[in-house]
């Protein structure tokens, strides 16, 4: 497969605009549900104006401009242009702390901030003082009395007379190589460390994740995941490559309504999404009882048989087919009419999908295609594809991308997926990067004799327990979390004698089960400290102990509130931060262990 080596990002975008103009390349809603969009010849216009904009205000080739914002219309406009000008994107999520915006803008030496909103703008003030580099902020929504804050509005017309010869000129320069982008990985561990991407490992990485989806003209997404991670980055540059739409949703909490505005043909999310609709589909049809679930559990079984015939690329035909066709009328159609009605099928990454999840949704019809990539491989080197698919696998190499195991087991990239560097941390490049290119992930892996990745763990966070046995947490975990009445689990057990989990209810179900069994218990917290919902958990966890071998099985729990992004437990890209959550619970981990 041909991989076409651009002069740069934007380069990449103008063959787009001149193969169709006119067709629709982003869409949004507003509060009243009213749409918006633009063609993307419209949106080359924006660009060259706000890439114009940027030149005047003094933008210097290299120079950083911050994005600390959700995901919207004005951050993808903003990060295209942003590159188009000879600058380099730094994101920033959102839901992070003053502090940490502060290091991230300082570290990267930014110049300009571009801010959602006042409530973000607020954030700057707090820390304002000590962003010496920074020259302007400009606030995508609302107007600030700040002095130091310009309107988006006012800012763009800088650009209405800047020359176009100058713009040119400037973007005439651009070679692969220059750097496009900083993305700061989520920091599960220490500091946040700024992965430098070049035009060339954005481009490259488009087209060869393109290569491996099943795409069409007409092709419309929906994007809700954060724009600050580069997984989203390559999502908006995978659509803008071939002309998909890339509709935005409004919030992760309108995403049901969302879907049903839109209709994606395909979207991707991160494996806490589809566990949520997973638990949220099969609590329905325990509740509902009697015929109804029955029913639901015949069309299951049904899906598994069709699921696994089409994983053997066999035809499903005669009794299956009647039964399967059934099965998609009665229930299957309505998973269906929830996504939207017209998905062909969904992408994971950024974190394990457990396989029995994948296996139902295939059977419903919706195939979720696993796939594997981080910050510094922009997002990308595996996927399953549409066609070729192994469940529980991460599936084969990209076109162009180079995989390998390690002699410790160590999953290894190598192509032109791979960053630069981390910014201003040389030392940490060279223990990231070895002296023959190859990335080293931090993933222990196997790879079959058909080229499928299967990942068995991370190196730190294996666990290996007083006896000498290496566990790998994450299949427990998402193992024990596909029960209705889990959210979250996180093992413990280095260096003692048995495993222990701190887990987190799934609220919802589980007060309908207090409901059900009159128990007196409403509240998350009262939840959690009540020991006939304790013995519950404790049962569930029991069933998924029955899967494993005895060292791997967990032996007592602790229930404990959800981990969220506010209370600092989870990455924006919804990892559990093992370290953080080990350190807050310290005491609840010791007492399971006396």
């Amino acid at each position: 497969m041909n991989i076409q080596d651009y002069q740069s990002t934007y380069h990449m975008l103008m063959d787009t605009v001149n193969r169709i103009p006119d067709k629709k390349a982003y869409r949004w809603f507003d509060s009243q549900l009213q749409p918006h969009d633009v063609t993307w010849r419209q949106f080359v216009k924006e660009v060259d104006q706000l890439a114009g904009a940027l030149l005047a205000f003094g933008l210097k080739k290299d120079e950083k401009v911050t994005i600390l914002s959700n995901t919207n219309y004005q951050w993808v406009l903003t990060d295209v242009a942003t590159a188009s000008a000879g600058g380099v994107t730094v994101g920033i999520y959102q839901t992070l702390l003053a502090p940490d915006c502060q290091y991230i803008i300082d570290h990267s030496d930014s110049v300009i901030i571009f801010a959602e909103d006042l409530a973000q703008v607020k954030k700057i003030a707090e820390v304002r003082s000590e962003l010496t580099k920074v020259r302007q902020v400009v606030l995508f929504r609302g107007e600030s009395e700040e002095p130091w804050v310009q309107t988006f509005e006012e800012f763009l017309a800088l650009g209405k007379t800047f020359p176009e010869a100058s713009l040119k000129s400037v973007r005439d320069q651009l070679v692969p190589e220059d750097s496009a982008t900083i993305v700061y990985t989520s920091g599960t561990t220490g500091l946040p460390k700024g992965a430098e991407l070049s035009h060339k490992n954005m481009t490259f990485s488009t087209q060869s994740v393109v290569q491996c989806v099943q795409t069409q003209v007409d092709d419309e997404t929906l994007l809700f995941l954060p724009l600050a991670h580069v997984f989203a980055r390559i999502l908006v540059y995978a659509a803008l490559h071939y002309g998909a739409t890339t509709n935005f949703a409004r919030s992760v909490d309108t995403l049901i309504e969302d879907l049903g505005l839109v209709k994606p043909h395909w979207f991707a999310s991160v494996p806490r999404v589809y566990e949520k609709v997973f638990s949220k589909i099969n609590s329905g049809a325990e509740a509902k009882g009697g015929v109804a679930l029955k029913l639901f559990r015949w069309a299951v079984a049904v899906g598994a048989q069709a699921s696994a015939l089409k994983a053997q690329h066999k035809p499903i035909s005669g009794i299956t087919a009647l039964k399967y066709q059934i099965a998609n009328k009665l229930v299957f159609s309505k998973i269906h009419a929830a996504l939207g009605g017209r998905v062909r099928w969904a992408i994971s990454g950024a974190a394990p999908l457990n396989a029995e999840i994948a296996k139902f949704f295939d059977g419903a019809g919706v195939p979720i295609l696993e796939g594997i990539g981080m910050t510094e491989n922009t997002s990308f080197s595996n996927v399953n594809r549409y066609d070729n698919y192994k469940f529980g696998t991460v599936g084969q190499a990209g076109p162009g991308v180079e995989i390998k195991i390690g002699e410790d087991g160590e999953f290894m990239v190598r192509g032109d997926n791979v960053m630069k560097g981390y910014y201003k941390m040389p030392d940490k490049t060279a223990e990231t990067i070895d002296s023959e290119g190859w990335l080293l992930t931090g993933d222990l892996a196997t790879i079959d004799e058909e080229g499928f990745v299967t990942i068995t763990g991370r190196k730190k966070d294996l666990i290996i327990t007083s006896g000498g046995k290496n566990v790998a947490p994450s299949k427990l975990e998402g193992t024990i979390a596909l029960s209705q009445f889990i959210n979250q689990v996180c093992v413990v057990g280095d260096r003692h004698n048995y495993l222990c989990a701190l887990v987190t209810i799934d609220i919802d179900n589980v007060k309908e089960y207090a409901a059900a069994n009159g128990i007196d218990a409403q509240g998350e917290t009262d939840l959690i400290a009540n020991d006939e919902i304790k013995n519950l958990i404790m049962n569930e966890v029991e069933k998924s102990n029955q899967e494993f071998a005895s060292f791997e099985t967990i032996k007592k729990i602790t229930l404990v509130p959800e981990f969220t992004l506010e209370n600092d437990m989870l990455t924006p890209t919804m990892k559990v931060k093992r370290n953080i959550v080990m350190q807050r619970y310290a005491d609840a981990i010791e007492a399971m262990y006396h």
